[in-house]
Protein backbone atom coordinates (compact mmCIF):
# COMPACT_ATOMS: atom_id res chain seq x y z
CA UNK A 1 0.00 0.00 0.00
CA UNK A 2 1.87 2.87 -1.17
CA UNK A 3 2.71 5.78 2.02
CA UNK A 4 4.84 8.70 2.94
CA UNK A 5 5.27 9.47 6.53
CA UNK A 6 6.43 12.32 7.61
CA UNK A 7 7.39 13.37 11.80
CA UNK A 8 8.83 16.64 12.05
CA UNK A 9 9.17 18.71 15.23
CA UNK A 10 7.46 21.87 15.66
CA UNK A 11 8.16 25.18 17.25
CA UNK A 12 6.41 28.46 16.84
CA UNK A 13 9.79 29.92 17.75
CA UNK A 14 10.27 29.16 14.16
CA UNK A 15 7.93 31.62 13.06
CA UNK A 16 9.29 34.50 14.98
CA UNK A 17 12.54 36.28 14.16
CA UNK A 18 14.12 35.78 17.26
CA UNK A 19 18.11 35.47 17.00
CA UNK A 20 19.96 32.61 16.05
CA UNK A 21 22.38 31.04 18.07
CA UNK A 22 23.55 28.90 15.29
CA UNK A 23 22.05 29.88 12.20
CA UNK A 24 23.73 26.72 10.13
CA UNK A 25 21.20 24.94 12.62
CA UNK A 26 17.70 26.34 11.82
CA UNK A 27 19.20 26.30 8.28
CA UNK A 28 19.46 22.46 8.42
CA UNK A 29 16.15 22.02 9.70
CA UNK A 30 14.44 24.10 7.23
CA UNK A 31 16.53 22.29 4.82
CA UNK A 32 14.84 18.96 5.87
CA UNK A 33 11.76 20.55 5.98
CA UNK A 34 12.16 21.54 2.37
CA UNK A 35 13.39 18.13 1.40
CA UNK A 36 10.38 16.52 2.89
CA UNK A 37 8.04 18.65 0.95
CA UNK A 38 9.13 18.00 -2.51
CA UNK A 39 8.90 14.47 -1.65
CA UNK A 40 5.60 15.13 -0.41
CA UNK A 41 4.64 17.15 -3.65
CA UNK A 42 5.74 14.15 -6.17
CA UNK A 43 4.04 11.74 -4.28
CA UNK A 44 0.65 13.62 -4.53
CA UNK A 45 -1.12 12.33 -1.75
CA UNK A 46 -4.85 11.87 -2.29
CA UNK A 47 -5.00 11.85 1.53
CA UNK A 48 -3.05 13.16 4.70
CA UNK A 49 -3.43 12.41 8.15
CA UNK A 50 -2.02 14.31 10.62
CA UNK A 51 -1.56 12.78 14.74
CA UNK A 52 -0.62 16.09 16.63
CA UNK A 53 -1.34 17.80 19.77
CA UNK A 54 -3.02 21.15 21.00
CA UNK A 55 -2.47 23.64 23.88
CA UNK A 56 -5.12 24.07 25.26
CA UNK A 57 -6.64 25.82 22.53
CA UNK A 58 -8.79 23.62 20.96
CA UNK A 59 -9.17 20.77 23.29
CA UNK A 60 -9.72 21.46 27.54
CA UNK A 61 -10.05 20.11 30.97
CA UNK A 62 -13.61 20.38 30.81
CA UNK A 63 -14.16 17.18 28.68
CA UNK A 64 -10.52 15.80 27.81
CA UNK A 65 -10.35 13.25 25.30
CA UNK A 66 -7.53 10.74 24.77
CA UNK A 67 -8.11 10.69 21.32
CA UNK A 68 -10.16 12.54 19.03
CA UNK A 69 -11.05 12.42 15.23
CA UNK A 70 -12.25 15.65 13.49
CA UNK A 71 -15.24 15.20 10.87
CA UNK A 72 -14.64 18.58 10.62
CA UNK A 73 -11.93 21.32 11.15
CA UNK A 74 -11.09 24.61 11.45
CA UNK A 75 -7.39 26.13 12.64
CA UNK A 76 -7.03 28.87 15.48
CA UNK A 77 -4.92 32.29 15.25
CA UNK A 78 -2.56 31.23 17.60
CA UNK A 79 1.07 32.78 16.33
CA UNK A 80 -0.66 35.11 13.97
CA UNK A 81 -1.15 32.25 11.74
CA UNK A 82 -4.22 32.74 9.78
CA UNK A 83 -7.74 31.10 10.47
CA UNK A 84 -8.71 28.46 7.72
CA UNK A 85 -10.96 25.49 7.01
CA UNK A 86 -9.41 21.89 6.50
CA UNK A 87 -10.48 19.81 3.69
CA UNK A 88 -11.99 17.25 5.61
CA UNK A 89 -13.05 13.87 4.19
CA UNK A 90 -16.36 13.63 6.92
CA UNK A 91 -17.32 10.27 5.15
CA UNK A 92 -14.49 8.70 5.84
CA UNK A 93 -13.67 10.54 8.89
CA UNK A 94 -16.81 8.80 10.71
CA UNK A 95 -15.75 5.49 9.16
CA UNK A 96 -12.02 5.62 10.61
CA UNK A 97 -14.10 5.94 13.72
CA UNK A 98 -16.20 3.52 13.48
CA UNK A 99 -13.64 0.90 12.36
CA UNK A 100 -11.85 2.02 15.77
CA UNK A 101 -14.94 1.24 17.63
CA UNK A 102 -15.07 -2.21 16.45
CA UNK A 103 -11.42 -2.91 17.61
CA UNK A 104 -12.02 -1.59 21.13
CA UNK A 105 -10.43 1.52 20.86
CA UNK A 106 -12.53 4.38 21.66
CA UNK A 107 -11.60 7.28 20.18
CA UNK A 108 -14.08 10.97 20.21
CA UNK A 109 -15.43 12.39 17.45
CA UNK A 110 -16.06 16.40 16.77
CA UNK A 111 -17.66 18.04 14.00
CA UNK A 112 -16.12 21.29 14.90
CA UNK A 113 -12.21 20.39 15.97
CA UNK A 114 -10.30 23.43 16.40
CA UNK A 115 -6.56 22.50 15.38
CA UNK A 116 -3.88 24.84 16.78
CA UNK A 117 -0.23 25.43 15.76
CA UNK A 118 0.36 21.89 16.63
CA UNK A 119 -1.17 20.86 13.26
CA UNK A 120 -1.22 23.49 11.20
CA UNK A 121 2.57 24.45 11.33
CA UNK A 122 3.31 20.82 9.60
CA UNK A 123 0.73 21.78 6.93
CA UNK A 124 1.53 25.42 6.15
CA UNK A 125 5.70 23.71 6.18
CA UNK A 126 4.91 20.52 3.80
CA UNK A 127 1.84 21.52 2.14
CA UNK A 128 1.94 24.87 1.97
CA UNK A 129 -1.78 25.48 2.75
CA UNK A 130 -4.66 24.13 4.70
CA UNK A 131 -6.42 22.61 2.01
CA UNK A 132 -4.09 21.75 -0.44
CA UNK A 133 -5.16 17.82 -0.28
CA UNK A 134 -8.24 15.74 2.15
CA UNK A 135 -6.56 16.35 5.51
CA UNK A 136 -7.74 13.88 8.22
CA UNK A 137 -6.93 15.17 11.47
CA UNK A 138 -6.43 13.06 14.71
CA UNK A 139 -5.65 15.05 17.81
CA UNK A 140 -2.88 12.94 20.82
CA UNK A 141 -4.11 14.38 24.29
CA UNK A 142 0.20 15.14 25.24
CA UNK A 143 -0.37 18.10 27.81
CA UNK A 144 -3.53 16.88 30.17
CA UNK A 145 -2.85 14.94 32.55
CA UNK A 146 -3.48 12.13 32.31
CA UNK A 147 -2.57 10.96 29.03
CA UNK A 148 -2.58 7.60 27.06
CA UNK A 149 0.27 5.59 27.28
CA UNK A 150 2.32 4.66 24.99
CA UNK A 151 1.50 0.97 24.19
CA UNK A 152 -1.92 3.05 23.79
CA UNK A 153 -0.83 5.33 21.43
CA UNK A 154 0.76 3.06 18.94
CA UNK A 155 -2.37 0.34 19.11
CA UNK A 156 -4.53 3.71 18.20
CA UNK A 157 -1.54 4.20 14.83
CA UNK A 158 -1.06 0.35 14.14
CA UNK A 159 -5.19 0.62 13.74
CA UNK A 160 -5.58 4.13 11.88
CA UNK A 161 -2.71 2.40 9.35
CA UNK A 162 -4.94 -1.31 8.69
CA UNK A 163 -8.05 1.28 8.22
CA UNK A 164 -6.33 3.87 5.86
CA UNK A 165 -4.58 0.39 3.82
CA UNK A 166 -8.23 -0.32 3.09
CA UNK A 167 -9.03 2.41 1.75
CA UNK A 168 -7.00 1.84 -1.17
CA UNK A 169 -5.52 6.02 -1.62
CA UNK A 170 -2.40 7.50 -1.87
CA UNK A 171 -1.69 8.06 1.85
CA UNK A 172 0.57 10.99 3.46
CA UNK A 173 1.20 10.64 7.04
CA UNK A 174 2.54 13.21 9.79
CA UNK A 175 3.60 13.17 12.81
CA UNK A 176 3.26 16.54 14.58
CA UNK A 177 5.12 17.55 18.15
CA UNK A 178 8.76 16.78 19.84
CA UNK A 179 11.42 16.41 20.29
CA UNK A 180 12.79 17.65 24.01
CA UNK A 181 11.19 21.19 24.67
CA UNK A 182 9.78 22.41 28.13
CA UNK A 183 7.76 25.37 27.21
CA UNK A 184 6.01 28.21 29.59
CA UNK A 185 2.90 26.48 29.21
CA UNK A 186 0.63 26.32 32.72
CA UNK A 187 0.45 23.33 34.25
CA UNK A 188 -3.08 22.74 36.09
CA UNK A 189 -1.37 21.08 39.59
CA UNK A 190 0.06 23.80 40.24
CA UNK A 191 -1.78 26.93 37.59
CA UNK A 192 -3.10 30.03 40.00
CA UNK A 193 -7.10 29.66 40.17
CA UNK A 194 -7.42 32.27 37.03
CA UNK A 195 -5.22 30.17 34.54
CA UNK A 196 -6.30 26.79 35.99
CA UNK A 197 -9.69 28.22 34.35
CA UNK A 198 -8.33 29.03 31.37
CA UNK A 199 -7.43 25.62 31.07
CA UNK A 200 -10.63 24.10 31.81
CA UNK A 201 -13.24 26.03 30.38
CA UNK A 202 -13.10 26.70 26.68
CA UNK A 203 -12.38 29.84 25.92
CA UNK A 204 -11.04 32.08 22.60
CA UNK A 205 -8.39 34.38 23.55
CA UNK A 206 -8.55 38.02 22.71
CA UNK A 207 -5.47 39.38 20.38
CA UNK A 208 -4.48 41.38 22.85
CA UNK A 209 -4.07 37.59 25.33
CA UNK A 210 -2.56 36.12 22.14
CA UNK A 211 0.40 39.02 21.87
CA UNK A 212 0.79 38.16 25.73
CA UNK A 213 1.86 34.97 25.62
CA UNK A 214 3.86 34.75 22.46
CA UNK A 215 5.40 37.56 24.34
CA UNK A 216 6.10 35.74 27.31
CA UNK A 217 7.06 32.29 25.15
CA UNK A 218 9.97 34.71 23.51
CA UNK A 219 11.43 35.59 26.66
CA UNK A 220 11.53 32.70 28.22
CA UNK A 221 13.36 31.01 24.87
CA UNK A 222 15.32 34.24 25.33
CA UNK A 223 16.21 33.44 28.90
CA UNK A 224 16.69 29.85 28.11
CA UNK A 225 19.51 30.61 25.60
CA UNK A 226 20.98 33.20 28.18
CA UNK A 227 20.97 29.97 30.61
CA UNK A 228 18.32 31.24 33.32
CA UNK A 229 14.85 31.53 32.93
CA UNK A 230 11.83 29.12 33.64
CA UNK A 231 12.85 26.37 31.00
CA UNK A 232 14.21 23.73 31.24
CA UNK A 233 16.51 23.54 28.36
CA UNK A 234 16.07 20.73 25.39
CA UNK A 235 18.02 17.16 25.89
CA UNK A 236 20.17 15.69 23.07
CA UNK A 237 20.82 12.90 25.49
CA UNK A 238 17.11 11.75 25.45
CA UNK A 239 16.47 12.72 22.03
CA UNK A 240 19.04 10.84 20.55
CA UNK A 241 17.86 7.92 22.39
CA UNK A 242 13.85 8.10 21.52
CA UNK A 243 15.04 8.22 18.09
CA UNK A 244 16.99 5.19 18.21
CA UNK A 245 13.77 3.60 19.27
CA UNK A 246 11.87 5.36 16.77
CA UNK A 247 13.85 4.64 14.02
CA UNK A 248 14.11 0.93 14.70
CA UNK A 249 10.53 0.84 16.42
CA UNK A 250 11.74 -0.87 19.30
CA UNK A 251 7.50 -1.61 20.54
CA UNK A 252 9.05 -2.54 24.11
CA UNK A 253 11.41 0.43 24.81
CA UNK A 254 8.64 3.08 23.30
CA UNK A 255 6.12 1.26 25.20
CA UNK A 256 7.51 1.83 28.84
CA UNK A 257 8.12 5.71 28.31
CA UNK A 258 6.41 6.99 31.11
CA UNK A 259 5.33 10.83 31.59
CA UNK A 260 7.73 10.93 34.45
CA UNK A 261 11.16 9.99 32.43
CA UNK A 262 9.42 12.67 30.08
CA UNK A 263 8.61 15.39 32.61
CA UNK A 264 12.45 14.86 34.11
CA UNK A 265 14.50 14.53 31.21
CA UNK A 266 12.98 15.86 27.60
CA UNK A 267 10.20 18.61 29.73
CA UNK A 268 6.48 19.32 29.56
CA UNK A 269 6.35 19.52 25.64
CA UNK A 270 8.45 15.92 24.82
CA UNK A 271 5.41 14.41 25.74
CA UNK A 272 4.13 15.49 21.58
CA UNK A 273 6.80 12.12 20.78
CA UNK A 274 3.37 10.04 21.28
CA UNK A 275 2.41 11.56 17.81
CA UNK A 276 5.86 10.22 15.96
CA UNK A 277 4.70 7.03 17.71
CA UNK A 278 1.43 7.13 16.68
CA UNK A 279 2.50 7.98 12.57
CA UNK A 280 4.92 5.52 12.43
CA UNK A 281 2.64 2.66 13.50
CA UNK A 282 0.58 3.79 11.22
CA UNK A 283 2.70 3.83 8.30
CA UNK A 284 4.45 0.48 9.48
CA UNK A 285 0.78 -0.86 9.44
CA UNK A 286 0.42 0.23 5.81
CA UNK A 287 4.03 -1.13 4.40
CA UNK A 288 6.38 1.67 4.87
CA UNK A 289 10.20 0.48 5.21
CA UNK A 290 12.17 1.74 8.25
CA UNK A 291 12.62 5.07 8.20
CA UNK A 292 15.41 7.70 7.92
CA UNK A 293 16.44 10.23 9.65
CA UNK A 294 17.24 13.55 8.10
CA UNK A 295 17.94 15.62 10.65
CA UNK A 296 19.09 16.41 14.10
CA UNK A 297 19.66 19.57 15.49
CA UNK A 298 19.38 21.40 19.15
CA UNK A 299 18.07 24.83 18.62
CA UNK A 300 17.88 26.63 21.62
CA UNK A 301 16.43 29.59 20.78
CA UNK A 302 13.24 27.43 20.31
CA UNK A 303 13.59 25.96 22.94
CA UNK A 304 13.46 22.27 21.08
CA UNK A 305 15.48 19.43 19.63
CA UNK A 306 14.43 19.79 16.42
CA UNK A 307 14.28 16.73 14.27
CA UNK A 308 13.03 14.98 10.45
CA UNK A 309 12.83 11.33 10.27
CA UNK A 310 10.37 10.16 6.60
CA UNK A 311 10.08 6.64 5.70
CA UNK A 312 8.03 5.25 2.62
CA UNK A 313 6.10 2.20 1.79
Amino acid sequence: MPVQMICASHSPLMLTDIDATDATAQQAFFDAVADAKRTLEEYDPELVVVFGPDHFNGFFFDLMPMFCIGTAAESTEDWELVPARLDVPEDLAMECARTLHRQDIDIAVSRDMKVDHGITIPLFKLIGTLDRYPVLPIFVNCAADPRPSFRRVRTLGEAVGRFLAETGKRVAVIGSGGLSHDPPTPRIATAPPEVAARLIHRNTPTTADLDARQANVVRCAQELVEGGGPCMPPSEAWDRAFLDKILSFDTGALDAITDDEIDEMAGFGGHEVRCWVAANAAARAMGAASPELTCYRMIPEWITGMGVVVGRG
